[in-house]
């Protein structure tokens, strides 16, 4: 028994091709674009200054992993240097 079914496969890559996608916008311009739209959102909610800037840096810091435990690390041998130049703490 033969095969008669015959595709031409040419023009199955040719359906299988990838069209161009649309060019995209670099990443700056998107982190701008959303710090726009939030700052406008908190902005139209009364939310004050000071407060947007602590929930953005909030947002930041959450969002690199083992950032928040590196900077209390740095706060707390600030902290302890401060205590040891006082006398305050002895050295170990």
């Amino acid at each position: 028994m033969q095969n008669t079914n015959r595709t031409d496969v040419s023009a199955i890559a040719a359906d299988a091709t990838p069209t161009s996608a649309p060019p995209r916008t670099p990443w700056h311009e998107q982190v701008g674009a959303l710090l726009t739209q939030a700052a406008s959102l908190c902005a139209d909610h009364g939310v004050e200054l000071e407060q947007f800037m602590k929930g953005a840096w909030s947002a930041y810091v959450e969002a690199k992993p083992g950032m928040r435990e590196e900077l209390e690390e740095v706060q707390l041998r600030a902290q302890l240097d401060s205590l040891r130049s006082r006398g305050i703490m002895p050295e170990a």
